[in-house]
């Protein structure tokens, strides 16, 4: 880095972040973004109460007489089960459960969606990614040396829910994302890439691939962002901004009343995010995404940086089990142990290298921010 190193005297962001900035007194703008914009227009109040249910009442007027009210894309973590509860439970809402198999899912999220399914009495959708093309991407983006090695699983996720909307009509997607856990959201140095790039995918996979991806869903950032939403009409909530969340909490409450079983850390629903957030990212570029994510229960008073600080100073995992997820993932890809070891010492790129339009995605992000539709730090 080309500057000292210095960590937030309020979070426990720091110069992994190469654009972050800190007051006279230490303190980053990660804490003034939260104090100063996000949290004057947070509401898990009373307020927040009313607007949630008459935007449940909007819902099921426009989707009166349908199956379904609304689609909620499901991972079996916290986040997407909680946000299914609060939908059916507190909005009085029909909706469909979708969840997307990419080939990674643990046993422990296969087991919380089935309860959560079972538990609220909904239906459930699950598409199934070709594993060749899901395989063949993946590598691809591994052989590509960049941060951002999630996006393949993001590109799977999100694609498919917002195609299947659009096939059956169904024009409110309920999602998990929220303030009290997600406030402070990761730079894209982190992997923190913002969007659905197409073009980005499109040469990584011309240069890396080997086969083509004849069903692989991808749904471009301006397609869904623009077209889906202004043209199709396709509204996203956010529920989980509108009542009080807090992960201890609500983690029990789904414990107790469906058996749902928490995880050890945020993303572990997935055995490829586990290891690429818990491993690779932090070994091979220095970046833990942890620090957004303990800086944003920080944040919201959920923890105290004391706490963020110990936990920060060891993995989530032992060596053992990292080492063995190690040799899991590259037997899963294809890869012998050798050939990820080769690709993991290889030198390290960003998308940068490679054709994108993170131009016009900054604009648009920027736009939104202006317009107060996103409140939370892009970098």
């Amino acid at each position: 880095m080309s500057k000292s190193y210095q960590i937030c005297t309020k979070t426990i962001m720091d110069t992994s972040d190469p654009h972050i900035v800190f007051d006279e007194d230490g303190v980053s703008d990660y804490y003034h973004n939260f104090r100063n914009v996000m949290l004057p227009n947070w509401h898990p109040d009373q307020y927040g109460e009313t607007l949630l249910m008459k935007t449940a009442e909007k819902i099921k007027r426009a989707s009166k007489g349908k199956d379904f009210d609304c689609i909620i894309g499901l991972s079996g973590g916290l986040d997407s089960s909680y946000a299914a509860y609060i939908a059916k439970e507190k909005m009085g809402l029909k909706p469909l459960i979708f969840h997307v198999d990419a080939g990674w899912n643990t046993q422990q999220a296969v087991g919380n969606i089935e309860k959560i399914v079972d538990g609220l009495g909904l239906d459930l959708y699950t598409e199934v990614i070709n594993w060749e093309e899901m395989k063949d991407l993946q590598v691809a983006f591994l052989k590509s040396q960049i941060a951002d090695q999630d996006l393949p699983q993001d590109y799977a996720f999100f694609s498919s829910l917002y195609k299947f909307a659009r096939k059956y009509r169904i024009k409110h997607v309920i999602t998990g994302s929220n303030i009290s856990t997600e406030c402070c959201r990761e730079p894209e140095e982190w992997g923190g890439y913002a969007g659905i790039d197409t073009t980005l995918v499109n040469d990584i996979h011309q240069r890396f691939g080997k086969i083509p991806l004849k069903t692989f869903p991808l749904v471009d950032v301006l397609t869904y962002k623009i077209y889906y939403r202004y043209v199709l009409g396709m509204k996203v909530f956010k529920p989980l901004d509108l009542v009080p969340f807090i992960k201890v909490e609500a983690e029990k409450l789904l414990e107790d009343r469906f058996g749902w079983q928490k995880f050890q850390h945020k993303h572990h629903e997935s055995r490829f995010t586990r290891f690429y957030e818990d491993f690779w990212l932090p070994r091979k570029f220095g970046y833990e995404k942890r620090r957004a994510h303990f800086s944003s229960l920080i944040l919201t008073g959920q923890m105290t940086r004391d706490e963020a600080i110990q936990r920060i100073a060891k993995p989530e995992l032992s060596e053992q089990i990292l080492l063995q997820e190690f040799e899991y993932v590259a037997n899963k890809l294809g890869l012998s142990v050798d050939d990820l070891w080769h690709i993991f010492e290889g030198k390290n790129k960003s998308y940068r290298d490679y054709r994108n339009k993170k131009r016009i995605i900054n604009m648009g992000t920027k736009m939104m921010r202006i317009f107060g539709l996103e409140k939370r730090l892009f970098r």
